[in-house]
């Protein structure tokens, strides 16, 4: 549908293409943590569908399709990095954790304890804590992980692209077939000294919260906070292959 004067109404732009925004954004979804919300990329998608259909001119050859797909990625992979919950500084501390418990752990052939890993890392037992504190919360996987370099060729641009080449990322069977990856969590789980298994099944499981979990413990919820911190290290040191 045309104005008056000749352009493409924008109205009409929107509605048509809305469906083009939940299709892109289920496509990443796919492929993300499940703490982020599909609802927040459909959001993030239609502000760049919007900027789209105000920045496009049918008048040069490019299909608006084409103009908008690249205006929606983009404002989606801006919101995933806007989102990230943690700095740049706070993140490389816990990776500085999980190299010093990976290093440990290949060493000893065996999980490591606090003491020895704030030893690793040449830090009290105290202020090795404070940091597990710091870094409490800490996600199993980062935006970050998934880019190979700097450049804007990320993991996250790559598989937001339509054109990815990759099998129906929306589709369920694909999605059990790329499944490699639950299963070395699982094994990875399984090799956590018991009491961090237990305090994942606690927390991720039983959904338990820290008050709770730190009754079952008996420690503190602070202490709580930390052994979680840790044991989300050890994880991702486990996992840093496929990460």
């Amino acid at each position: 549908m045309y104005t008056a004067q000749g352009t493409i109404e924008k109205s009409h732009l929107l509605k048509q293409h809305q469906p083009m925004v939940r299709r892109m954004a289920l496509q990443m979804l796919a492929r993300l943590p499940a703490s982020v919300e599909l609802d927040d990329l459909i959001q993030a998608g239609m502000i760049g569908l919007l900027d789209a259909s105000t920045r496009y001119q049918d008048n040069r050859g490019a299909q608006f399709e084409t103009f908008a797909s690249q205006r929606i990625r983009g404002a989606m992979l801006d919101e995933l990095r806007a989102s990230d919950w943690g700095s740049r500084g706070l993140r490389q501390s816990a990776r500085k954790v999980e190299q010093a418990i990976q290093a440990l752990e290949h060493r000893l052939g065996r999980p490591a304890t606090e003491g020895e890993i704030a030893r690793e890392l040449k830090m009290d037992l105290d202020d090795y804590q404070s940091l597990l504190q710091e870094i409490q919360g800490c996600q199993l996987l980062y935006v970050e992980d998934f880019a190979q370099d700097e450049s804007d060729n990320s993991w996250l641009d790559r598989q937001a692209h339509n054109g990815n080449g990759r099998t129906g990322s929306d589709d369920p069977l694909a999605q059990l077939l790329e499944a490699g990856f639950r299963h070395e969590l699982v094994d990875a789980i399984a090799a956590l000294p018991e009491r961090d298994q237990l305090l994942l099944n606690l927390y991720y499981e039983e959904e338990l919260n820290l008050r709770e979990i730190g009754a079952i413990l008996e420690v503190t919820q602070s202490r709580v906070c930390q052994l979680h911190s840790q044991a989300i290290s050890r994880l991702r040191a486990k996992l840093k292959d496929s990460l």
